[in-house]
């Protein structure tokens, strides 16, 4: 049965503490004379401590990084646009996002489609998208179309 652990029995794993380092107690001790601090500088100086992220003169590491601007959104959405003229060169009766990421219309990374009303449409074609303008929406109803919201 293992003994029962009180404050009086801690203690620490074996190996885990060491003898503090004796310095200034004379030649012999092998810490003696500059306690082994080295010969001159700031290290030998009492009081020295050195500031955090000081590197020794040298120029630190977070001088040496550019300044960062603003910040990205990781959130942000691509949005891939078409205008309606656009629509009537690709010469389909139906257009989505998928179709416009395979003919390379669209940014492989697209991740919606909003629809403008630049230029004019004179065929029927049904669009599904995430966003019309309300330009768009009319001249896509108008040429007998439809414009579907995804």
């Amino acid at each position: 049965m293992a003994e029962q652990i009180t404050l009086e029995t801690l203690a620490p794993q074996e190996g885990a503490t060491s003898k503090s380092k004796r310095v200034g107690r004379g030649r012999a001790s092998g810490h003696g004379k500059t306690s082994c601090r080295g010969n001159n500088g700031e290290g030998q100086r009492s009081g020295r401590s050195s500031k955090r992220g000081f590197e020794g003169g040298q120029m630190p590491g977070y001088r040496q990084m550019p300044k960062l601007k603003g910040f990205k959104n990781f959130n942000a959405l691509n949005y891939a646009e078409i205008n309606v003229s656009d629509l009537e060169k690709l010469g389909l009766e139906e257009v989505d996002l998928t179709v416009l990421k395979a003919s390379k219309k669209a940014a492989a990374n697209a991740d919606e489609l909003r629809v403008l009303g630049n230029g004019e449409i004179s065929k029927a074609v049904v669009v599904k998208a995430r966003y019309f303008t309300a330009s768009a929406k009319e001249k896509i109803e108008k040429a007998g179309g439809k414009a579907e919201l995804v």
